[in-house]
């Protein structure tokens, strides 16, 4: 059996079953262009080209350069939008390998002998909810791409709201957090070989949910 996964489709996967197979397996719905995303992809490109080329920040977006500037001046090799993939042996591969399992990309990692940083990137204007669960899944990437890393240190900027949600990992805590993510996977496996989706009614069913069809939209 075929399949991937990455922090954001297990997210979906774990919101409701049913949404999930209509976006990633079915394909027959797509969610509709989104202003807030749009400028998130924005501001994650001036980022990148900032820090990765150099590239002038654009004056409206001007308000990110102080909180970039000090990633900028730190020691290591620096990676932007950088891709990681392992196979289902937890092997390091390449991002569009036929045999991915596991996909993720780090938007700054930064590479300093044994030391590491991920920063992910947000455009959102609060960071009161804030979920490093996505930090833990880069830094098991990491440390299979760069086996000499022994430690991460991670953090969410929310460039908007001026605000970092840390958190740090280490190799030799791997097999636990690994034991954290496994029974989700397995529950998205047993979908794909059952082929049964079952929604799960949840906060966005009433208002937000592109699944109209679906009985428990509020939006039909």
């Amino acid at each position: 059996m075929n399949y991937t996964w990455s922090y954001s489709s297990i997210s979906l996967f774990q919101q409701c079953p049913r949404k999930y197979y209509r976006m990633r397996v079915a394909k027959d719905i797509v969610e509709p262009p989104q202003a807030h995303l749009d400028y998130g992809k924005v501001v994650h490109k001036a980022a990148e080209d900032y820090i990765g080329a150099g590239v002038p920040i654009p004056p409206q977006y001007a308000f990110i350069q102080e909180h970039l500037d000090p990633l900028k001046d730190l020691q290591g090799e620096k990676y932007c939008e950088y891709e990681m993939a392992l196979t289902k042996d937890f092997e390091p591969c390449e991002f569009k390998a036929e045999n991915a399992w596991f996909r993720g990309i780090a938007d700054l990692l930064i590479i300093n002998g044994d030391k590491a940083r991920i920063i992910d990137y947000k455009t959102g204007k609060s960071s009161q909810y804030a979920d490093t669960k996505q930090l833990e899944l880069l830094s098991l990437l990491v440390f299979k791409h760069f086996p000499q890393v022994k430690t991460i240190k991670c953090g969410l900027l929310f460039l908007v709201a001026r605000d970092l949600v840390p958190a740090e990992f280490a190799a030799d805590k791997q097999p636990e957090a690994w034991q954290k993510w496994l029974p989700e996977i397995e529950r998205l496996e047993k979908s794909y070989e059952s082929d049964m989706w079952n929604p799960k009614p949840n906060f966005t069913c009433r208002k937000f949910c592109a699944v109209v069809d679906c009985e428990h939209n509020g939006r039909k």
